[in-house]
C-alpha cells in the first residue's frame, strides 16, 4: 500500500508539472494591462535580460487594493520549469506592489500600479519563458500575463515571402528565417533547438513546430511554405480619442452621460473590397491624453459605441472586437451583438483614453476566424518575430537564445 500511494503521488506530481500553463484573464474591474521592456515601444512582452520590464495596469475600483506578484519560469511549451527558484531569481518575489496613485482630474476613479522588474527585491538571472501572477491579499490571483527573457547568443535573419501556393498566394504571407550561432555550434540542432514565430504583437497567434531543414555553413535554414504560412488579414482600424471632447475622422460623436460616451462611425466588412493601405501600429494602442501632464493618470476612461455592418449570414459565428487593448481576449465584453433595430453588430467597451488600434474576428466551435470580417491580402503590413530556444545535452530549461524580426512591407516572392 505504502509503494502504491509513492507511485500515486510520484505520478500525481509528474502530471502536474507537464501542464501547460495559460494566462489568467482579469476581472472586470482591472483594464489597460501594459507588459513591455521599459524603454522599447512595441507592446510585446519581450525582454532582454539586464533590462527593466515595466508592468503597469488600472483598478477601476479605484480603493487602493493590496496586490502582489509572483514570477515563475516555464519551459518552452509552457510547462512548470525543473529550475528551483533560486536558480532563477536572485532576491525574492512574493512583494507588495508599492508603486500605485489614484487617477486625478477624471470622471471614472482609478488606482494605477506600476511594477518594474529588476528591483530591489528581485531580479531574472535566466532567460527563458515567464509568467507574472498578481493576486490579492487573499492569495488569490487577480490575473496573469507571459513575457520572454532573451540574450543575443545567436543571429536570426528573417524574410517575408509570399505562399508558393497558387491557391494562397493572394491571402497568405510565409516566414522565412535562418540562425547562426555567435560563438559556439549547436548540439543536435533538430532535437534542442526550438522556434516561436507570431504575428504582430499577439504571441497567442503562433507556429512553434518548425525544425531546420538544413545548413549552409553554420546556418540553419528554415524555407518553409505552408508550415510557416499566415493568413494576411487587412488593416486594423482605429479610433483617436487623446481629445475627449473634441471630433475626428473615427469619432461620430461625443456624449457626457456618467461618464464621456465616444461613438465610433460604423465600420463594415471589407472582406470582398480591394485592399486599401491604411497605416495602423498592429493591434497596439497609445494611453494619451492631449490636455494632461501624466496621462498614466490623467487619461479618462471611455464608452466606447463599435458598431459593425455586416450582411453576410454569420451562422453559428460570434463576432469579437479585439486588439492590445483587450488582450486580444474573447468573452462577453468584447462580443459584439445584433441589434434589430438598426441592422448592426453593437459593442460598448469601457477603455483608457488615447490611441487605440482594433479588428473584428469571428469564432465557431473554438476556431478563430480572423478573416471572415476583414478579409486576407498579401499586401498588409503586419511584423512578424522569430524567437530561438536551446537546450543543450544535460540542460534542465529552454534558454531564449535570440530573436529576429521583419516586416511584410518588403514582401517579396
Amino acid at each position: 500500500m505504502r509503494l502504491f500511494l509513492t507511485i500515486t503521488s510520484l505520478l500525481t506530481a509528474f502530471i502536474c508539472s507537464s501542464q501547460v500553463t495559460n494566462e489568467v484573464n482579469p476581472p472586470e474591474n482591472i483594464k489597460t494591462i501594459i507588459l513591455q521592456e521599459l524603454t522599447s515601444e512595441r507592446q510585446i512582452p519581450l525582454i532582454k535580460l539586464g533590462k527593466t520590464l515595466t508592468l503597469k495596469f488600472d483598478d477601476i475600483n479605484g480603493d487602493e487594493a493590496d496586490y502582489y506578484y509572483r514570477i515563475n519560469q516555464y519551459n518552452f511549451d509552457w510547462t512548470p520549469s525543473a529550475l528551483m527558484k533560486s536558480e532563477y531569481l536572485r532576491g525574492m518575489d512574493e512583494q507588495h506592489i508599492q508603486d500605485y496613485v489614484n487617477s486625478y482630474n477624471t470622471l471614472q476613479i482609478y488606482s494605477h500600479f506600476r511594477l518594474s522588474i529588476p528591483n530591489e527585491n528581485v531580479r531574472i538571472t535566466k532567460t527563458g519563458n515567464y509568467i507574472i501572477e498578481i493576486y490579492d491579499d487573499e492569495d488569490e490571483i487577480v490575473f496573469s500575463k507571459k513575457f520572454i527573457v532573451y540574450q543575443d547568443r545567436a543571429n536570426v535573419g528573417v524574410e517575408i515571402k509570399r505562399s508558393r501556393d497558387l491557391n494562397h498566394i493572394e491571402s497568405k504571407q510565409v516566414v522565412q528565417f535562418h540562425i547562426s550561432p555567435q560563438n559556439n555550434f549547436f548540439n543536435n540542432p533538430k532535437q534542442n533547438i526550438k522556434t516561436l514565430v507570431f504575428k504582430n504583437n499577439n504571441i497567442k497567434n503562433s507556429i512553434t513546430n518548425l525544425k531546420p531543414q538544413y545548413t549552409i555553413g553554420n546556418k540553419l535554414m528554415y524555407r518553409y511554405d505552408q508550415e510557416a504560412s499566415f493568413w494576411a488579414g487587412n488593416e486594423y482600424f482605429y479610433f483617436d480619442n487623446k481629445d475627449i471632447r473634441g471630433g475626428n475622422i473615427s469619432l461620430r460623436r461625443t456624449e457626457l452621460k456618467d461618464l464621456y460616451h465616444n461613438y465610433l462611425y460604423t465600420n463594415r466588412s471589407r472582406r470582398h473590397d480591394t485592399y486599401t493601405y491604411n497605416p495602423d501600429i498592429n493591434g497596439g494602442f497609445v494611453v494619451r491624453n492631449l490636455n494632461a501632464d501624466n496621462s498614466n493618470i490623467e487619461a479618462d476612461y471611455t464608452q466606447i459605441h463599435f458598431s459593425l455592418e455586416n450582411f453576410e449570414n454569420i451562422g453559428s459565428r460570434k463576432i469579437y472586437v479585439i486588439g492590445n487593448f483587450n488582450n486580444y481576449q474573447l468573452d462577453k465584453n468584447s462580443e459584439l451583438k445584433f441589434d434589430q433595430e438598426s441592422g448592426l453588430y453593437k459593442n460598448t467597451s469601457l477603455i483608457k483614453q488615447g490611441f487605440v488600434n482594433y479588428k473584428f474576428i469571428t469564432l465557431t466551435n473554438n476556431k478563430i476566424d480572423h478573416s471572415f470580417i476583414d478579409g486576407n491580402f498579401y499586401q498588409t503590413e503586419n511584423e512578424y518575430t522569430v524567437v530561438v530556444y536551446y537546450r543543450d545535452i544535460g540542460a534542465r530549461y529552454d534558454q531564449v537564445i535570440g530573436l529576429g524580426s521583419a516586416s511584410s512591407i518588403n514582401i517579396s516572392n
